[in-house]
């Protein structure tokens, strides 16, 4: 099964939807806590959702329990906390929350996990991914313009 992850900044919306388009991907599964900040430009909700139908012919689902906390995200980005301690701590959530129960695989086949962060790697729809690959396996991750390529797999 695939999915794919990508973030929206350092891409202007030309690439942004491009990618999409070229993925394949069936439907963003926006993983962001919040999805209507004035800073997210074309990525606000309501204007992502009409871009992503209407350019690219896919779905928007928002799904809130993707996301970290506020204090835990506003702990890592204010540097209160080390990337590996945000990683244990977000990875402790997801269990918490049960994610691999409260989603089936048909909600995540052939999505997107989207949020803000350009690359994977300190990100947390990276964690997302790898940890539903963990409990259901087999799945298929693609990074979408991972460093100016159209992506890289990394299941």
């Amino acid at each position: 099964m695939k999915v794919l992850t990508i973030g929206f900044t350092k891409k202007s919306a030309k690439q942004f939807f491009e990618l999409l388009r070229d993925s394949g991907a069936r439907r963003i599964v926006d993983v962001r806590l919040h999805n209507a900040s004035q800073l997210a430009g074309f990525a606000k909700k309501a204007d992502l959702a009409w871009f992503a139908r209407e350019l690219c012919g896919i779905d928007y689902v928002h799904v809130p329990s993707l996301a970290p906390t506020k204090e835990l995200l506003s702990g890592y980005r204010q540097g209160h906390i080390s990337w590996d301690s945000y990683e244990t701590r977000f990875n402790a959530l997801m269990k918490e929350r049960r994610i691999e129960t409260e989603l089936s695989r048909e909600d995540v086949r052939d999505g997107c996990l989207l949020c803000s962060e350009d690359q994977p790697h300190h990100c947390h729809r990276r964690l997302v991914a790898e940890y539903l690959n963990r409990h259901w396996g087999g799945l298929e991750v693609e990074h979408l313009g991972m460093n100016n390529r159209k992506g890289h797999s990394a299941s």
